[in-house]
């Protein structure tokens, strides 16, 4: 048998030489400096609380997106084979297959933001200077005609612009809806029983794994 300590016993005394007593619930750890909070507190919300500083133009947007994006998206964000549409869609909501798009579906500015700041692009996520998304934005908000050709936006613009969908989402009351609690929501002609009908992939909806 050998005589070298496993890695858990020499991780274990790492911890209890290098963490201060009394720190945490556990004693393990420190609080995380001002610095490490930033580095991950990147959320942008509707009110603009979050945005970084930058700017970027539609005419710059295209360019990255071109390069960055429209393998997947399409060179006018209208989507390439399964890939999500970002263009188009308006008056589509209440057909049997709607278009939910940035300019039909969306409610806020900050959502689309937000999201290709995290996570875009695809394999390559955080990678985008704030210009770069700024500018992006701007594109797609051109795309879905809600800002014109020579627009730039801003931080100091980015609230004005109220995407077209945004009166349609209200806020969700069923936290304080009497009786959920319980499991009593106030229904009418609910099902007792609910029965799968057909698979999604029975719909042709669900990509197949080759795909």
């Amino acid at each position: 048998m050998s005589r070298s300590p496993s890695a858990a016993a020499v991780l274990l005394a790492g911890l209890l030489v290098v963490a201060p007593a009394g720190a945490g619930d556990f004693g393990l750890g420190r609080q995380a400096t001002p610095e490490e909070i930033a580095g991950w507190d990147i959320d942008v919300r509707p009110d603009g609380q979050g945005l970084p500083d930058g700017k970027g133009s539609v005419a710059m947007g295209e360019t990255i997106f071109a390069d960055k994006c429209a393998s997947c998206h399409g060179d006018f964000a209208e989507g390439v084979g399964r890939w999500p549409v970002l263009a188009g869609g308006h008056g589509t909501l209440k057909n049997p297959r709607p278009v939910k798009t940035v300019g039909s579906y969306w409610p806020y500015l900050s959502t689309l933001f937000d999201f290709i700041a995290r996570a875009k692009p695809f394999g390559d996520a955080k990678s985008l200077k704030s210009d770069e998304v700024y500018a992006i934005t701007a594109f797609l908000l051109h795309m879905n005609d809600i800002v014109d050709a020579d627009f730039e936006l801003t931080r100091q613009n980015f609230t004005s612009i109220r995407l077209p969908n945004e009166a349609q989402f209200t806020d969700d009351p069923r936290p304080d809806t009497p009786g959920l609690d319980e499991g009593t929501p106030c229904m009418k002609d609910c099902k007792v029983n609910v029965e799968i009908t057909m698979r999604a992939r029975a719909l042709n909806v669900t990509p197949a794994a080759s795909e």
